[in-house]
């Protein structure tokens, strides 16, 4: 079973409706109207390659943060995936690994190949929340989860690579990032790179944030371009969120929890 690339769009405050035919999750902030959630990728690794350190870390800014809820952005299992209901590496990479009180709170989740399975591992551990594109709406922002396998070159070319056969679907050529501008799109979360980056878009006020580094890394590629690179870091992390109608906050973590990089907006008072 191959590894899915999965992406995570998140759009705060200035989100267009949401499309009726998308499942619809509700998530509540919290009482003083904010809310703050934990993002991490590329993490299941049976505990191993510092994904326990990570782990550790990440109950403890949990904690600290008093997180509402944690986003998984894709590669959930290494290395082949979940080869069943029955297998063991759910709770070898999961169950047994995120194990801080803090991080029993809702785990969003692009679906994995194992899509239909979701229920009865969520039978085993309610946080489990493992969906095929659906969306959390939160009062103060929009959370869209999407499967961005279909723009992956080698799955239209060779679909030996992945479970699913894309060759039927088009058209690829729009491109997500105009997707995300034209809709006003404020962030843009992902995980598949194994690293932790920010990158300011050129031509609109859209931020990309990679979050891949919860225990395999060491892979992510710096490639300049149009777009300016906030920050880069090719090691293993986690990022929180703080969200609030008028604000957003974030911090990059690496395996040792020292924060790497932080950067906050707000919304004009206007807006």
């Amino acid at each position: 079973m191959a590894l899915v690339m999965l992406l995570l769009i998140v759009a705060v405050a200035t989100a267009a409706a949401v499309p009726a035919e998308l499942p619809r999750l509700e998530q509540s902030p919290k009482a003083d109207g904010s809310l703050t959630i934990l993002a991490v990728g590329d993490w299941g690794r049976h505990g191993e390659f510092n994904q326990s350190r990570v782990a550790t870390q990440m109950g403890i800014v949990g904690e600290k943060m008093d997180v509402d809820f944690i986003i998984s952005t894709g590669d959930n299992f290494y290395s082949d995936g979940l080869s069943g209901v029955d297998d063991k590496a759910f709770e070898d990479s999961f169950t047994g690994i995120y194990t801080a009180k803090s991080l029993h709170k809702p785990w969003y989740t692009e679906a994995t190949p194992w899509r239909r399975s979701a229920p009865p591992f969520r039978k085993s551990d309610s946080r489990w929340i493992c969906k095929k594109s659906f969306v959390v709406a939160a009062e103060i922002a929009d959370f869209f989860f999407v499967d961005t396998t279909p723009f992956v070159v080698k799955y239209w070319t060779d679909p030996k690579n992945s479970t699913y056969d894309w060759r039927g679907v088009a058209p690829r050529e729009t491109y997500i990032a105009n997707l995300l501008e034209a809709h006003g799109v404020d962030l843009y979360i992902n995980g598949h790179d194994h690293c932790l980056e920010q990158i300011s878009s050129s031509d609109s006020p859209l931020q990309y944030l990679t979050s891949g580094g919860g225990s395999k890394a060491w892979g992510g590629v710096y490639t300049p371009g149009a777009d300016k690179v906030e920050f880069f870091h090719d090691g293993q992390g986690f990022m929180s969120l703080r969200l609030t109608a008028m604000e957003a906050r974030l911090a990059f973590y690496d395996v040792a929890g020292t924060v790497l990089h932080t950067w906050a907006h707000a919304k004009p008072a206007h807006s």
